[in-house]
């Protein structure tokens, strides 16, 4: 995606806009790249910390999320190999609508009665990596993505 030039008159420091038109047609690839990487860490620790997965899994089923065992995979799986397929830009729409449902989830059924403060266990978190994720669902991949570069997207 273009984008028009940048009217620097409008500039409060007119001489910032040559940073802003050299980096703009990276924020995007930035977004993107940082959502999934911050997922990774989550999914590698489930996936490769002992105990782990079956104290997910546990947690899932207080939650009365059953089977807890399978949810716990699926999270698993899906932070670990979705935040890699996310980082790089791959099946970008799919991964996103799955983060956004894990997000909703995490949101609306885990912390919400913990009120808004994710300091405080709330719900923030979760809500503001749901929309960035629901953002990336929209839009796609972008210019630097596997999946621009195979030509193909959902």
């Amino acid at each position: 995606m273009t984008h028009p030039p940048m009217d620097r008159s409008r500039l409060i420091i007119p001489a910032l806009g040559g940073i802003y038109e050299t980096f703009s047609p990276y924020t995007w690839l930035m977004v993107r790249v940082i959502t999934g990487v911050l997922l990774i860490p989550h999914g590698y620790a489930k996936l490769f910390t002992a105990g782990a997965i079956d104290g997910t899994a546990g947690f899932m089923d207080s939650l009365g999320l059953a089977p807890g065992v399978f949810w716990a995979w699926v999270i698993a799986l899906l932070e670990f190999f979705g935040g890699i397929l996310l980082a790089v830009g791959f099946l970008t729409r799919p991964i996103a609508a799955m983060v956004v449902g894990f997000m909703a989830v995490a949101a609306f059924y885990v912390h919400w009665d913990a009120g808004f403060f994710w300091n405080k266990g709330g719900y923030e978190y979760p809500l503001m990596w749901g929309v960035v994720a629901l953002a990336i669902l929209i839009r796609g991949g972008g210019a630097y993505s596997v999946d621009r570069k195979l030509g193909r997207e959902f």
